[in-house]
C-alpha cells in the first residue's frame, strides 16, 4: 500500500471548504432576507431561476476547466495556449447560454424577462475566472478562496441594497445576486494575472496548443456529463413547478440547498484532488487512491447525517410558514448526500483516466434515470417523490463510475481493510446519539 492522500489536497479541500461555509452563510441569509420579503410565488420563482443559472455555469464551463488542467497539470508551458483556447470556447457558450436563457424568459413570457436575461449575462465573465488554472494545478486554493468569499458578501450586499431601494420582485435580485458573481470572476483574473506567462487573452498558440478544436473534443464530453449531473441535480425544479406548484418549489429548493451545503466536502475534496488522481493513475494506483479519499469524508458526512436528521422540520421552519412541510424531502437528499461522498471521487477519479466518454455514459444515464423517476414519483408523491428520485440516481452514478473504473484496469485493492468501512455507519449512529443528547 502507497501512502495516503496529499496534505496539500485535504489543505485545499480545508480551504475551499472554509470558503464554501461563509458563501453558505450569505447565501442562506439573502434566501432568509428573500423569503420574508417576496411572496411566496416569487420566492419559488427566484429560486427557480437560482437553479437554472447552476445549470448554465455548467453549459458555460462545457468541460474546459477539467480539461485544462488534464492537459496542463505535467506541463505549465502549455498553459498560455490552452487557456486562450479555452476562454474563447467559453465566450461562445457564455453568449449561447444568453440567448436560451434570457431569450427564454422572454419567449415564455415570465414574469421580469427582461432582469432575468440581464442577470443571464454573468455566465460570460467564466472566461474571465480560468486564469485560476495556475492555482488549480499547484493546489494553492488561498488566493482564490478569498476571492470568492468576497464575491460571495457582495452579493449578499447587493441583496440588502436592492431591497433598501424597494425592490418586490425576483429579478431584481436575481441581478443582485449575478452581480456579486461577476466581480468575483474579474478578481480571479486579476489575483492570477501576475502567475500566468505572458501572453495574449485569447490567441495565444505555443506549441499549437491554443488550438480550439483538440480542447475542445476533450473538453466536450465531460462538459455535456457535468451538464447532465448539473440537470439531474435540479431538473425535478421542472417537475415539482408543474405538478406541485410554483410556492412548494420554494419550500423544496431551500431543502435542497441544506444538500448542497451538505455535498460541499465531497465535492470539494475531489476537486483539488483531480491532479493528484491524474499521476495516481499514471502510477497504476488510482483505484484504491479514490477509495482513500472517499472514506474519511463519507465518515464526517455521515456523522453529520445523523446530527441532522431529527432536526429537518426545525430547520426548514426558520424559513417562513409552510417550509416544514419540504422535511421528509429533505430526509431523503440527506441521504443522497451519503451517496455523493462515495460517488464523487470515484466520478473524478474517472475524469482522471481520461475516458470522458465513459463519464459522459455515466451521466447520461443518470439524467435519463432522473427523469423517468421524477415524472413516476412526483405526481404521486410530491417534494419526497423529487428527493427520492435524487437519492436513486446518485447511487446510480457511484455504481457507474465504479463499474467504469474497473473496466480501465483501476484496482480497489490496497486502500486499507474492507472492515474499516463499518465507521460509516458507525459516525451515523454516533450523530444520532448526539442529537438525542443535545438539550433541545
Amino acid at each position: 500500500m502507497t501512502g495516503g492522500v496529499p496534505r496539500r489536497v485535504w489543505g485545499g479541500t480545508g480551504l475551499l471548504v472554509l470558503g464554501r461555509l461563509w458563501g453558505s452563510a450569505c447565501t442562506l441569509t439573502y434566501l432568509y432576507l428573500l423569503a420574508q420579503h417576496l411572496d411566496q410565488a416569487g420566492f419559488g420563482r427566484l429560486t427557480f431561476y437560482l437553479a437554472l443559472f447552476l445549470v448554465l455555469d455548467n453549459l458555460v464551463d462545457l468541460g474546459t476547466g477539467q480539461a485544462a488542467v488534464q492537459r496542463t497539470a505535467g506541463d505549465a508551458t502549455l498553459l498560455s495556449g490552452v487557456l486562450g483556447a479555452a476562454r474563447r470556447i467559453r465566450l461562445v457558450t457564455g453568449l449561447l447560454g444568453v440567448l436560451l436563457v434570457g431569450g427564454g424568459a422572454w419567449l415564455a413570457g415570465e414574469p421580469d424577462a427582461g432582469w432575468i436575461a440581464l442577470a443571464s449575462l454573468y455566465p460570460v465573465t467564466h472566461a474571465l475566472e480560468l486564469s485560476t488554472l495556475v492555482f488549480k494545478n499547484r493546489i494553492a486554493w488561498s488566493r482564490p478562496v478569498l476571492v470568492r468569499a468576497i464575491a460571495a458578501g457582495a452579493s449578499l450586499s447587493c441583496v440588502f441594497l436592492f431591497r433598501a431601494l424597494g425592490a418586490t420582485q425576483p429579478g431584481p435580485f436575481l441581478v443582485a445576486i449575478a452581480l456579486g458573481s461577476t466581480l468575483g470572476n474579474a478578481l480571479l483574473f486579476f489575483v492570477s494575472r501576475p502567475h500566468l506567462p505572458r501572453a495574449p487573452f485569447l490567441f495565444a498558440d505555443p506549441k499549437g496548443t491554443g488550438r480550439v478544436r483538440p480542447l475542445f473534443l476533450l473538453a466536450f464530453p465531460m462538459g455535456l456529463a457535468s451538464l447532465c449531473q448539473q440537470a439531474y441535480f435540479y431538473i425535478d425544479n421542472l417537475f415539482v413547478r408543474a405538478w406541485v406548484g410554483v410556492v412548494p418549489l420554494g419550500h423544496y429548493n431551500v431543502a435542497v440547498r441544506f444538500m448542497s451545503y451538505g455535498i460541499m466536502l465531497a465535492v470539494f475534496a475531489s476537486l483539488a484532488a483531480l491532479p493528484w488522481l491524474t499521476r495516481e493513475h499514471a502510477a497504476g494506483r488510482l483505484g484504491s487512491a479514490a477509495l482513500r479519499l472517499a472514506r474519511p469524508s463519507l465518515c464526517a458526512a455521515s456523522l453529520a447525517v445523523g446530527l441532522v436528521w431529527p432536526y429537518c422540520a426545525a430547520l426548514l421552519a426558520l424559513f417562513g410558514e409552510g417550509f416544514e412541510g419540504a422535511a421528509p424531502a429533505l430526509r431523503w437528499l440527506l441521504l443522497a448526500v451519503l451517496a455523493v461522498y462515495l460517488g464523487a471521487p470515484l466520478v473524478t477519479s474517472v475524469v482522471a483516466t481520461g475516458r470522458s466518454r465513459a463519464l459522459l455514459v455515466i451521466s447520461a444515464s443518470g439524467l435519463a434515470t432522473n427523469i423517468g423517476l421524477n415524472a413516476l414519483w412526483v405526481p404521486a408523491h410530491g417534494l419526497a417523490g423529487a428527493a427520492a428520485a435524487t437519492l436513486a440516481t446518485e447511487l446510480l452514478v457511484a455504481l457507474g463510475a465504479a463499474l467504469s473504473l474497473l473496466r480501465s484496469g483501476a484496482s480497489f485493492r490496497g486502500s486499507g481493510r474492507a472492515w474499516t468501512w463499518l465507521a460509516v455507519p458507525a459516525a451515523f449512529g454516533a450523530g444520532r446519539v448526539l442529537a438525542a443528547l443535545l438539550p433541545w
